[in-house]
Parts: C-alpha cells; sequence; structure tokens
C-alpha cells in the first residue's frame, strides 16, 4: 500500500520561528558559509534525485548483511576466532558513528551530491580490495574503507529528504527506506548461493562492490550541476544569516540517540549472528541465510508502511509498544524454542526492528528545516552507532563465553528496554529547533 504523499509533510516543513535567546540549544553562530540547504541548487531535478537516493540506499546494509550471511566462511578463510569475529560485526556501528558525526561539517564544504559521488566509490572500492586479501587487519581495514562510504550517505538521505521533497516525506522517506530493506534482503539471501556458486566466500562478498558502482552514476551529474551552479552565482552575495542547532543540549536530542542506538544494536547484531544462531539450531546454511533475509524480507512493506503511521499518528507511542511488543516474542521465541516455529520467530523480528523506518522517519517529524533535520540526524546517528557498536561485540564475546544463546539474547532484551524508554520521550511532537 502506498502511503499519502503528504504524511508528515506539513509538521516538518514549515519554517522555524525566530530563536528564543534564553535556550542554550539553539545558539547564535557565525555566518562564513552558505547554508547545506543551498548546496543543491533547484536546478539538480527531484526525478534524478529520486532515483539516485534509491540506488544509494540499496547499498547500505548490502555490505553488512553479506558478511552475516558468510561469516562462518570468513572466520574459516581468514583465521578470525569468536572475540575477532564479534570485533568485524562491530565495524559497521564503529565506521558510521565516527563518520557519521563528521558529515556536517563536510555539507558546509562540499556539495552533497559530490559527498555521494565519494561515499559510493568509497564503498565500491573496499569492497573490492577486502575480498582479495587473506590477511584478517587488511580486511578489516578496507571494509573500513567501504563502511565509511554507507556512513557518509546514512546521515544525508534525510537531508535530501527534506531539501528535495519537503511535501512528500513520509512517501520519500518510505521509498528509501524500503529500497533499503530490499537491499538489505537480496545481499543476505544470494550471498552464500553465490559464493557456492563460484566455490569462494570472495565472490559472496564482492558481488556488492556493483551495485555500488551503478549507484555513482546518477550523482555525476547532480554533482556538476551543482558546481556550476554555485560558480554562477553572484560572488557579492552575502551569506544568510543562521542558527546553529545543537541537538546535545537538549532532552528530545538525546532520546533520539538512545533510540537509535538501542534498535540499531539489536539490528546490526540479528543481521551478524542472526544466521549463525539458526545454524546451531540445525539449519543448513542455505536456510540459515534464506531466514536471515526473511527477517529484511518481510521487513520492506514495514518500511514503506511505516512513514505513513507515524505521520498520521498524534502520538507515536502506539507504535513504540507495539515495536517492543513484536521483539520481545521473537527474542523469548529464539531462546526458548529456536527449532519451533522459525517462520514465526523471523516474522515478529521484522515487525520489531521497524524501529528502523520509524526512528528515520521521526528525524524528519522533529525537525522543521533541512539545517535541523541534519544536525538531529548527524547527532542521534554517530551517537546511535556508538552505542549500537557494543551489540555485535557483546553477543560474540557472550556466545563464545557460553556457547549458547540464551545470555546473548538477554542483552538483547534489556537493550530493549532501554530502548523503549526512549520511545516514549521522542513519541511526542515536538521540534528540535525549539530548544530544551
Amino acid at each position: 500500500m502506498t502511503p499519502p504523499a503528504t504524511c508528515a509533510a506539513e509538521p516538518a516543513t514549515a519554517e522555524p520561528a525566530t530563536a528564543e535567546p534564553a535556550t542554550a540549544d539553539v545558539t547564535p553562530g557565525p555566518a562564513p558559509q552558505a547554508l547545506p540547504a543551498r548546496r543543491i541548487p533547484p536546478v539538480t531535478g527531484g526525478a534524478l534525485v529520486l532515483v539516485g537516493m534509491l540506488l544509494v540506499a540499496l547499498n547500505l546494509r548490502a555490505a553488512v548483511t553479506s558478511l552475516g550471511a558468510l561469516l562462518d566462511e570468513v572466520r574459516t578463510g581468514l583465521g578470525l576466532s569468536g572475540t575477532m569475529a564479534g570485533v568485524v560485526t562491530t565495524l559497521p556501528t564503529v565506521a558510521f558513528a565516527g563518520l557519521g558525526a563528521l558529515t556536517p561539517w563536510l555539507v558546509r564544504r562540499f556539495a552533497p551530491a559530490r559527498l555521494l559521488v565519494a561515499a559510493m566509490l568509497a564503498l565500491a572500492v573496499g569492497q573490492v580490495l577486502r575480498v582479495l586479501t587473506d590477511s584478517a587487519p587488511v580486511f578489516l581495514l578496507t571494509s573500513a574503507l567501504a563502511l565509511a562510504g554507507i556512513a557518509v550517505a546514512n546521515i544525508l538521505l534525510p537531508m535530501l529528504v527534506k531539501q528535495h521533497f519537503p511535501h512528500r516525506t513520509g512517501l520519500v522517506t518510505g521509498a528509501y527506506t524500503m529500497a533499503l530493506t530490499a537491499g538489505t534482503t537480496i545481499a543476505a539471501a544470494s550471498a552464500v548461493p553465490i559464493a557456492h556458486a563460484f566455490g569462494s566466500w570472495r565472490a559472496g562478498l564482492g558481488v556488492w562492490a556493483g551495485l555500488a558502482a551503478v549507484a555513482v552514476l546518477p550523482w555525476v551529474p547532480l554533482a556538476l550541476r551543482a558546481r556550476a551552479a554555485r560558480r554562477a552565482a553572484p560572488a557579492t552575495a552575502a551569506p544568510a544569516a543562521r542558527t546553529r542547532i545543537r541537538p546535545a543540549r537538549t532532552g528530545l536530542g538525546w532520546a533520539m540517540a538512545v533510540y537509535f542506538g538501542a534498535q540499531s544494536l539489536s539490528g546490526y547484531a540479528i543481521m551478524g549472528w542472526l544466521a549463525q544462531l539458526f545454524r546451531d539450531a540445525g539449519y543448513q546454511p542455505e536456510s540459515a541465510g534464506l531466514l536471515l533475509a526473511g527477517v529484511t524480507a518481510l521487513g520492506v512493506p514495514i518500511a514503506l508502511l511505516m512513514p505513513a503511521l507515524a505521520g498520521r499518528l498524534r502520538t507515536l507511542r502506539p507504535l513504540v509498544l507495539s515495536l517492543t511488543a513484536a521483539s520481545t516474542a521473537a527474542y523469548l521465541g529464539l531462546a526458548l524454542a529456536p527449532q519451533g516455529p522459525a517462520l514465526l520467530w523471523v516474522a515478529l523480528l521484522a515487525v520489531g526492528q521497524g524501529a528502523f523506518p520509524l526512528i528515520l522517519t521521526t528525524i524528519g517529524l522533529r525537525a522543521r528545516t533541512a539545517e535541523g533535520t541534519v544536525a538531529l540526524s548527524a547527532f542521534a546517528q554517530s551517537t546511535g552507532y556508538v552505542i549500537a557498536a557494543l551489540g555485535p561485540l557483546l553477543v560474540g564475546v557472550l556466545y563464545e563465553a557460553t556457547g549458547g544463546w540464551v545470555a546473548p539474547i538477554g542483552f538483547l532484551l534489556g537493550a530493549l528496554a532501554v530502548q523503549t524508554t526512549a520511545g516514549m520521550v521522542i513519541a511526542r511532537p515536538r521540534f528540535i529547533e525549539d530548544g530544551r
């Protein structure tokens, strides 16, 4: 079902009122540069931007879930211990946190289209290089290069929605989140068959570099247009005054970061370890990979529907509590009966992972402007990924220490409780530009 084009648009696109001088979290700043929103001029064409966003979104998790599906083969091929495998599965969150925090600085200096060209090239090159090595440290470094490209794109996509599609926030957010979920699903489902077809796990990981290369193509003309428009702008044009938005000084900013971090913690733990859990339960590698893919496949319609639901509800509490209930039931089922109705646990996990499109939509709903969106997106995602980095690593440590899945799943249930608490805070309508 396609969500209405106007969902979540009205509250998110109004111009903010004059900043209150007494608030500490929205402080006046110098204006030596143009706003990020002016970096992409109107001549760049919404259709090409949308195509480019969807292609980028297809790439945002393929490098991660393909590794999760082939983790056992990679561990054997590179001689990784269980703890080192935990480091490998933690690497995405570390990269997303570090590079995500730098993205607002980058968008003040470079057009977002140019950044996305560089990001997708880094992703393609990193994925190629990491399958050409037999060294575990080199594998980690080249994986970090690939993940750096994803980190920048993670922050830019919500901002591009606000800039180019302010009256279709819910529709476009749902579309690119659905593309992200589809890419995640395809990579998880096909990584093992591709590896078997070519006789090596390297093929199952390296093939996704081609998809990243394709994602570069729409952004090249957009980057050239933005550069030409910037050169054609009058040299005497004075930059507009602006306010500097500091989400770290607001309770809303921290609640968004904690919710994003807790849901990402569980999401990356699932992507990194769910296939191994099903293998330990007696499933064949291909079946385990398909069950992992099922989580993301069932998440595709959820990703499209969630922005519409979030835009129509005055409070997000019903959604937050429903997602928590689904995740709780799934975790208990996996802990107590992993060989039981596996498809039921997969379906409940997919519903629970709807927290990801929910928080992406909420970033747009809780900011009035593109500047507020990129500030909130960068803070929530970079800080959230620091929290999320604990997930795959601690799951790996607990799994190796106990030899089972009860302790790791208990840890994920604790993270879910934290997520729910933060969700209650972000559920009430308000805007990051309004201060504390």
